[in-house]
């Protein structure tokens, strides 16, 4: 078991990593360049639902994972103990507990400060890890335009491709017709569907505006030149914002069609209504960081849908929320 430094445990403590404290973690592994080929798995953990062990252990029986960063931020005591069990059995195993929920941009700020290793893989706890996905991800991501972000594609439970994985331009229109599914209702609308799980699957790599943060890979040094995710997204669009931030620095963000992992989604026990209101305040965030300084009516334009696409967001989990209710009548 790993054990961290007495400066990290006391910012713990006092549940205070925002976004100046990493990027002033982050910035001291600027200059550092990847070289090696070493991962560090950052995983972040809360109230993750059954699935979790099942994860956990693809993680452990990869060979290519030198250093497994959990980041725990508030299981219940159970499944605290165990992971606490899991820490003290396998060395490599970096856990993080007792910061409270500090949202998941924040943790995973904290995980990529502890990576020792030269390349970085996130990998949410309702993923499972198939052998070579690293490889894969790894691989593309060498050569290409600095920094570089390589998405997996996403599988449901079925085997076919889940919604998310590889998308085009997140915007307000495109959220709105996203959160509501109307381009799958109105003809008119179908051009705003940025989703790609239903096109022909590329060969090789390909680059793509934005990919899913359940498995993504970059090396240390690029996530520190990123200074990591912005820590004012507490859950959700945090990768897009990362997605468009490497873009935007002159970067690349490639979906691999062949780094494939099974994600279940939907199995976290955190209510669903503050899930998506946090998607919501999280989407309007982006946007207004997206148009700041370029105009009052392009900010005015943001300002306006912001309270549609929380309201959508939100409605969606109260519909939601109705219909399992009404189903256990």
């Amino acid at each position: 078991m790993s054990h961290l430094p007495p400066s990290v445990i006391e910012i713990l403590k006092a549940r205070k990593l925002a976004t100046d404290e990493a990027e002033y973690f982050l910035h001291s592994l600027e200059a550092t360049p990847a070289e090696g080929t070493g991962v560090s798995l950052v995983m972040i953990v809360y109230h993750s639902g059954k699935v979790l062990s099942d994860s956990i252990e693809r993680v452990l029986k990869d060979p290519r994972v030198s250093e497994f960063i959990l980041i725990d931020n508030g299981s219940n005591e159970k499944t605290a103990q165990k992971l606490r069990d899991l820490a003290e059995t396998y060395r490599h195993i970096l856990l993080v507990q007792g910061q409270g929920n500090i949202g998941f941009a924040k943790a995973a700020n904290l995980g990529g400060h502890l990576a020792r290793e030269p390349w970085l893989v996130f990998l949410n706890p309702d993923a499972m890890l198939e052998p070579g996905v690293i490889d894969k991800l790894i691989g593309a991501a060498k050569g290409q335009p600095s920094p570089c972000i390589v998405g997996a594609r996403l599988l449901n439970t079925d085997g076919t491709e889940q919604r998310g994985a590889r998308r085009g331009e997140v915007t307000p229109v495109t959220t709105i017709v996203s959160l509501t599914q109307l381009g799958k209702k109105v003809k008119g609308l179908r051009k705003f569907e940025i989703h790609m799980e239903d096109e022909t699957l590329p060969l090789a790599p390909v680059p793509v505006p934005t990919i899913s943060g359940a498995c993504f890979a970059m090396s240390r040094q690029d996530f520190a030149r990123l200074k990591g995710f912005d820590g004012q997204f507490f859950l959700h669009v945090e990768d897009v914002d990362l997605c468009w931030r490497a873009r935007e620095m002159g970067g690349s963000v490639l979906f691999h069609p062949h780094a494939e992992v099974v994600h279940e989604g939907h199995t976290s026990l955190v209510e669903p209504v503050f899930v998506e209101w946090n998607k919501g305040m999280g989407l309007v965030h982006y946007f207004r960081k997206r148009v700041a300084g370029k105009g009052i009516w392009r900010q005015a334009y943001v300002w306006l849908l912001g309270p549609v696409i929380v309201g959508v967001s939100v409605g969606r989990a109260l519909v939601r929320k109705r219909f399992r209710n009404d189903d256990n009548d």
